[in-house]
């Protein structure tokens, strides 16, 4: 059962709307920094590495324990306007989900989406570990789904790079284990730049 419930909160059939969002991968594409499948396999490994395996991954682990004090912190290391409207939509979304699903909804002000994710895994019983892999997985997945459409990609080569990208994800999950609070953090201005730059992009299939 506890499988079960993981494996429906990390689905893209989710109902929370992380399919309109890119994370800032749609931007790299208008700028030409992502050309190709090579070049989109690069970008979301380094948003993985640098990004969020050093934001995401260790504070999830913590919001499972106490949400309040980690879910304001991970609002002010949201570099741009978009990239905190993600995350504050998306969080929205599933906490107003919850009650249908027998969780009550996280009673915090402005829940972000790994706040409400961590609150959700900590109810059903999952492990804080098994929890955080398969948030990865997800992020991974959606942000290769953006891919396909936004390069444009094969179906093969999505699987491909989903492929080399789910072989570090119990390495990020080790080092996020591992982080103390005080390294906790990412630094990444060229997605900071680029998301910025999303905000006036004159076309856009995406939301971020």
């Amino acid at each position: 059962m506890k499988l079960a419930r993981l494996l429906q909160l990390a689905s893209p059939a989710l109902p929370v709307g992380g399919y309109s969002y890119s994370g800032g991968l749609e931007s790299s594409i208008e700028a030409g920094v992502v050309k190709d499948a090579t070049g989109a396999a690069h970008w979301i490994g380094d948003v993985l590495a640098f990004s969020i395996g050093r934001l995401d991954a260790p504070m999830l682990l913590r919001m499972m324990r106490s949400a309040e004090p980690w879910n304001a912190q991970f609002l002010a290391g949201r570099e741009t306007a978009e990239l905190r409207a993600e995350t504050v939509q998306m969080g929205y979304s599933l906490n107003r989900l919850l009650p249908e699903l027998g969780v009550p909804a996280l009673e915090i002000e402005e829940p972000t989406f790994p706040a409400v994710y961590a609150h959700a895994a900590a109810a059903w019983g999952i492990a804080p570990r098994e929890a955080l892999v398969a948030y990865l997985w997800s992020w991974a997945e959606n942000q290769v789904m953006a891919a396909l459409k936004a390069v444009p990609l094969g179906q093969t080569d999505g699987q491909k790079i989903l492929l080399a990208i789910g072989e570090r994800l119990e390495q990020v999950a080790d080092e996020a284990q591992a982080m103390a609070d005080e390294d906790i953090g990412s630094f990444v201005p060229a997605l900071a730049i680029l998301s910025s730059r999303h905000e006036t992009q004159y076309s856009r299939l995406f939301r971020s």
